[in-house]
């Protein structure tokens, strides 16, 4: 799948994921809201359903990878925008694995600089190069990646 679809179905999943988080609606009623207001493929559609689906059946453990990562910062008190790119990132890392690992930290940050604070995407990129590092079994002081403070 071309990377703009991708970067695409993220950027739509990202934001479901977000108005679910804050709001309380319903996922299907956000994506189709999304569906109408862009006019999206259904290449789009189809990969930000499987994110969006795929995260919220592994929310738990989502979170739980998060707050081991950056267990200073209380997954309640990180920014929402924060959260759910992370979760995006670790459910294609973890659990989907359509894109090299790599791939989806670079989006994930490039999310992080688009939609959240000025210190997003270290904390992002921080936060996502722990996870990466312990599941390939290096010990996070070889990765080069400190979980910066999400407001530092």
């Amino acid at each position: 799948m071309p990377r703009g679809i991708r970067h695409q179905a993220r950027v739509v999943a990202l934001q479901t994921l977000y108005e679910y988080d804050t709001a309380g609606h319903e996922v299907a009623d956000v994506l189709r809201r999304h569906v109408e207001d862009e006019r999206l493929t259904p290449r789009v559609v189809y990969f930000a359903t499987e994110l969006v689906n795929g995260v919220l059946a592994h929310l738990a453990e989502i979170d739980d990878a998060i707050q081991a990562a950056a267990p200073e910062w209380p997954i309640r008190s990180m920014a929402r925008i924060d959260k759910n790119i992370l979760r995006l990132a670790i459910y294609e890392i973890l659990y989907n694995n359509a894109v090299p690992a790599r791939a989806a930290i670079n989006e994930a940050v490039e999310l992080a600089k688009a939609f959240g604070s000025g210190t997003s995407s270290r904390f992002v990129n921080g936060v996502l190069g722990t996870i990466y590092a312990q599941a390939q079994g290096i010990p996070a002081t070889n990765v080069g990646n400190e979980v910066p403070s999400p407001t530092a």
